[in-house]
């Protein structure tokens, strides 16, 4: 298993510690998300699902930019695509419901994702910002589901913005492609914490990043499995499944560590490492 973070063109990532941060990198085009871009991002969730000792990932824009969504050049492109033959799926389609499976692996990451929101995150770009397990934005940031003014569904995305908001927010978001600001985002639940220019945000992204750190993070990626499944797995079998992992975490390092210094009023092993 390879160990070395792989080489990118599309986005700065850097390690430090156990924090991985993440930066969309295509300040020109406001961070949109390219087909490139995309692969790039499928090509971290792989180095991240093997874990690597990293148990947070930041992921924001360049130049005070979130990502103002999809690539609206590459769609010109797809005019010119050929119909699929008959029995086959459409081009389009396929495509389409790649950046679908990127959400999807991204969501279920093992680490605590931040995102954090400057400037805009407009439709692929909110969300890319939605699978994030804690948000963070500025008060003057600005936020749209656009895709409909452009005569299209946001296909893929709508599923994640109405698990973090719920049906009829996003239904309101979806099909009015409404803008708003940091503050209506808090209001609605689409962020956790609302900052008030970027000296505050950076500052409760360094004790955000602080909280994290203390959490152990094996039981950090259990817990984060477990309340994703609450949503499709029947609440008997769920619990079932939780006391298993319970039962493991208790009788594996992390347990015997958590609840020894705990006892012994110290800090963990696991922050000390870091």
């Amino acid at each position: 298993m390879a160990t070395k973070l792989p080489a990118f063109e599309n986005l700065l990532v850097e390690r430090r510690g156990a924090q991985l941060h993440v930066t969309l990198n295509r300040p020109d085009a406001r961070n949109a998300l390219s087909r490139d871009m995309v692969r790039e991002l499928l090509t971290l969730a792989d180095w991240l699902e093997n874990g690597h000792s990293i148990s947070a990932v930041v992921l924001r824009g360049a130049d005070g930019t979130f990502c103002a969504g999809g690539d609206i050049k590459g769609f010109m492109a797809s005019f010119n695509s050929p119909p699929p033959a008959p029995g086959e799926q459409d081009s389009i389609a396929r495509g389409n419901r790649g950046y679908g499976t990127l959400l999807t692996r991204f969501e279920a990451l093992p680490q605590t994702v931040v995102t954090v929101v400057e400037g805009a995150a407009f439709g692929g770009g909110l969300g890319l910002m939605c699978v994030g397990d804690v948000v963070i934005a500025t008060a003057d940031a600005r936020f749209a589901l656009t895709e409909t003014t452009l005569g299209i569904p946001p296909a893929q995305i709508a599923p994640f913005v109405a698990g973090r908001i719920g049906v009829a927010r996003a239904r309101r978001l979806a099909l009015t492609a409404m803008r708003f600001d940091g503050a209506e985002a808090m209001r609605i639940g689409l962020i956790d914490i609302v900052c008030d220019g970027r000296v505050a945000l950076e500052g409760v992204l360094i004790k955000l990043l602080a909280d994290i750190d203390r959490c152990a993070p094996k039981a950090n990626a259990v817990t984060k499995r477990l309340l994703l499944a609450s949503t499709t797995t029947p609440r008997d079998r769920l619990l079932d499944d939780a006391a298993e992992a319970f039962a493991q975490a208790l009788r594996g390092p992390e347990g015997r560590e958590g609840v020894t210094a705990f006892l012994e009023k110290r800090r963990a092993a696991w922050i000390d490492a870091i």
